[in-house]
């Protein structure tokens, strides 16, 4: 019997992948359900004896059968999207079935944790420090520094809180790790709490990624004894996108609003109930069983750029032809990512513009796409790596509104505890919509020294406008809370200085 193997992640069931494995099985075909590839244009694909087609329809079939089809990729595993990347993290994407306890432990699952196991917790956490693994989530900070505070710090009780809470625009590969591989997800959060004396766990997921939190409690109740005495508890958020942040989440864990809290103390010394926590993000987590295997860490350490070790999965999304996930070590270029992993523009049209990070990441210029992908080299130009996320812009997008959707975005999503996020922003859609229009108005009274109740209104030119939307930004960079009132002037400047003319 033909065994056909297609992915029932997300994308692919959104593009189809149901129906085609209902088409195939009705053709006498075994089906399998797997982990997706990450090819997304390809989408719904099905794999037999190692070869692809894709992206398929249910009228398809039959043209796949006989060997007519036309949608043939070749051998998967040479595609070159797939043969470029360096896989790690990302090891068994397409590969295992999800919830299959068998392909994960055939394919190295466990051997981490076992490992762990038989050295003492401080030594598993020199492990993590060695590999040089930093936060996956955004910030970057290593995270073997982050468990060896909560290690040493004084408390009855520890946690581990897996923040899942992906709402970055373009970002998807929590969601395709969860979907996909989630005992990688179980077993580093299993590690963590051996290294750090953790007793219990909680999966924070949003609440729009139905499929990975149902993927997550079926693999949670397949496992559960095999990582006792360590409980692991998913809990789903109510969509804010400020939740994203670590204090907020751990606010909202707790049942309370989710608003920032301000630091210190620092969430691993006074976390998840006033407790040492350790919050990692999915990525972050998913690493370390691969770290703690026999050479693990060094082999980590030495793949990478600078002080960026490792690998990344990167996620191509917004208008680009070849769109997915592509994991690399850093270091590689925006330009060979942008227009040799990802085709260029799906519409054909020159790049404009490149957004890495999410909503709140800096928009990048061609002329900077030499720029090597890695923490320092983005922070000195002003940017961000974020969460891996790179959305593409044709040369048709109007950056003056993508400035404006950014400052609206974060008046939106602000959780109101901070002053220059919650009204600076406001006030920065508002300056953004006035230089777009024409640059000055009357200013009002309340903005002027006292003067005669007749006295014409004085009026703020298009470079007083710009001006004090420079000043605005750098106030909500220095003195928000947290990156959303922080990191919300990365787009907005990075549009206003390198593309003036959509401002006119």
């Amino acid at each position: 019997m033909t065994v056909v193997r297609i992915s029932d992640d997300a994308l692919a069931i959104a593009c189809g992948a149901d129906n085609l494995a209902c088409a195939f099985a009705e053709a006498g075909c075994e089906v399998e359900r797997v982990s997706s590839w990450g090819m997304h244009w390809l989408e719904p694909l099905a794999e037999i004896d190692g070869q692809g087609w894709g992206p398929l329809v249910p009228g398809d079939v039959a043209s796949v059968l006989d060997g007519s089809s036309d949608k043939g990729v070749g051998t998967i595993a040479d595609h070159p999207f797939i043969a470029g990347q360096q896989r790690l993290t990302f090891s068994r994407a397409g590969k295992t079935r999800p919830l299959s306890l068998e392909d994960y432990a055939a394919t190295g699952g466990w051997a981490g944790l076992n490992r762990a196991r038989s050295m003492a917790p401080e030594a598993v956490v020199e492990e993590v420090i060695t590999s040089g693994l930093r936060g996956r989530g955004g910030a970057g900070f290593p995270a073997g520094i982050k468990w060896r505070t909560v290690l040493e710090a004084a408390g009855e009780c520890k946690y581990i809180v897996c923040n899942a809470d992906e709402g970055d625009s373009g970002t998807f590969a929590d969601r395709m790790l969860m979907e996909g591989d989630p005992f990688a997800l179980i077993e580093g959060m299993a590690i963590a709490a051996y290294a750090t004396g953790a007793s219990k766990g909680f999966i924070y997921v949003r609440s729009e990624y139905l499929h990975a939190i149902a993927k997550l409690e079926s693999a949670l109740a397949l496992v559960q004894a095999l990582v006792l005495p360590f409980e692991i508890e998913v809990r789903v958020g109510a969509g804010a996108y400020v939740c994203g942040e670590e204090t907020s989440l751990l606010n909202s864990l707790e049942g309370r609003r989710g608003e920032v809290r301000a630091k210190p103390p620092l969430p691993a010394l006074e976390g998840l109930f006033g407790c040492p926590t350790v919050v990692n993000n999915v990525l972050t987590l998913a690493a370390v069983p691969h770290i703690l295997t026999e050479g693990g860490a060094a082999a980590y350490a030495a793949v990478g750029h600078g002080r960026s070790k490792g690998t990344m999965p990167i996620q191509l999304a917004g208008n680009v032809k070849h769109g997915g996930l592509f994991e690399v070590p850093f270091g590689m270029s925006l330009r060979e990512l942008v227009e040799q992993v990802g085709g260029g523009t799906a519409s054909g049209r020159p790049v404009k513009a490149v957004q890495v990070g999410g909503p709140l990441g800096a928009y990048i210029h061609p002329r900077d796409f030499d720029l090597p992908f890695d923490y320092e080299a983005y922070a000195e130009r002003g940017a961000l790596i974020g969460h891996g996320g790179i959305t593409v812009f044709d040369d048709s997008a109007d950056m003056g509104r993508q400035a404006q959707f950014a400052m609206e975005f974060c008046a939106a999503e602000s959780c109101g505890k901070c002053t220059p996020c919650r009204i600076g922003a406001v006030r920065g859609a508002e300056l953004i919509e006035r230089i777009r229009r024409g640059g000055s108005r009357a200013v009002d009274a309340v903005e002027t020294l006292p003067q005669m109740h007749n006295a014409p209104k004085q009026q703020r030119s298009r470079e007083d406008n710009v001006a004090l939307l420079e000043d605005l930004c750098e106030t909500m960079r220095d003195a928000s809370l947290c990156a959303l009132g922080g990191f919300t002037p990365f787009p907005v400047l990075s549009a206003l200085r390198q593309w003036p003319e959509d401002f006119e």
